[in-house]
């Protein structure tokens, strides 16, 4: 396999080539790519060291069998056409393409499939917040359809890039030492806070992340899911957590629930209330599934479930997503 990667530089971009090495991706060639800030940077893969080339019109994703990016939507839309036009499967981390009608938007445990459907030779990898939904959701849409979800999210401060969760620590070590405290990644000072907004405002007094899961959801499980969302970052260093609730077209019990997710790919179940054990961040950054736990009958609703889940959105949220999608299209071309 012939493999680039486009930000290579950036939190995800670093993820990617960890993610490649534990997974022992089947990698003859690396090509990394970056702005000209990043270019020169040598990082190591495998025992051996990668130079950063500056991202360029051109023809130096000739011969590459899979492209991941992770440099914005806006370089992903300049660089498409010279990505793909070889040949090479573009794995877009970014918002740029998510909700194109011809391009697959793929969590591979819910709709690997869909993936060998490209028209454009682009797959997008969705936001972070609702991989780790649908990759829950997908364990109850199994046993009765969802017909509603409200969720609520807690998301760590990188989320907004590894410049971010650097301010955040920043930020404690400055109110620690009384000192005045550094904002700028963030609306607000995050550390001792939580912040009601992640990206901007929509005119329906959503916010455009909010609005992603509701889109993304639909598009993922190909269905009428109605998505009600509140997210909001808090002062955690890195997985974002999120509290479900679902409502389904018919009642679902409890032990049913937990035997979904028990059996569901990419979903461990840590629930254990007499014991404490439940899902958090700070214990599971780092590791690939999603984890549920919390799991009960909602109070309000006969057909409602409600629980908690936890994943690392740099890790599954992100670039592990994005590589199990290329596993998923190398496993699929070998059968």
């Amino acid at each position: 396999m012939r493999v680039a990667i486009v930000g290579a530089s950036g939190a995800v971009g670093q993820e990617f080539l960890r993610v490649l090495a534990e997974r022992q991706f089947p990698i003859d060639e690396l090509r990394l790519f970056g702005s000209s800030r990043s270019a020169g940077n040598e990082y190591e893969f495998n025992g051996k060291k990668y130079t950063v080339q500056e991202l360029k019109h051109g023809d130096d994703f000739k011969d590459l069998d899979f492209v991941f990016t992770s440099a914005g939507a806006s370089i992903s839309k300049e660089y498409a056409s010279d990505i793909t036009k070889f040949g090479a499967v573009m794995i877009d981390n970014s918002s740029a393409f998510r909700m194109d009608s011809d391009v697959p938007l793929v969590v591979p445990e819910v709709n690997g499939s869909d993936a060998m459907v490209r028209p454009r030779g682009i797959v997008a990898n969705p936001n972070c917040t609702t991989i780790q939904l649908v990759v829950a959701l997908n364990a109850i849409e199994k046993l009765s359809h969802i017909q509603r979800v409200h969720v609520s999210t807690y998301q760590a401060a990188s989320g907004a890039g590894a410049t971010a969760m650097a301010e955040l620590e920043t930020q404690y070590r400055q109110v620690l030492d009384g000192e005045e405290v550094t904002v700028d990644k963030f609306a607000y000072q995050l550390a001792y806070n939580l912040i009601p907004q992640i990206d901007v405002f929509m005119d329906n007094g959503y916010t455009k992340e909010e609005m992603k899961m509701y889109n993304e959801t639909r598009k993922i499980m190909h269905s009428d899911i109605e998505v009600s969302a509140m997210c909001v970052r808090v002062p955690s260093l890195r997985a974002h957590s999120e509290s479900v609730w679902v409502e389904t077209a018919e009642p679902i019990s409890v032990d049913q629930a937990r035997e979904a997710f028990d059996q569901a790919d990419g979903v461990v179940v840590m629930d254990n209330p007499e014991k404490k054990e439940y899902p958090m961040p700070l214990f599971l950054a780092g590791q690939d599934p999603v984890f549920v736990g919390r799991i009960r009958k909602d109070l309000s609703n006969n057909n409602g479930l409600t629980f908690w889940c936890v994943s690392d959105q740099i890790k599954k949220g992100a670039a592990l997503n994005a590589v199990q999608i290329a596993e998923f299209l190398m496993q699929q071309e070998n059968k």
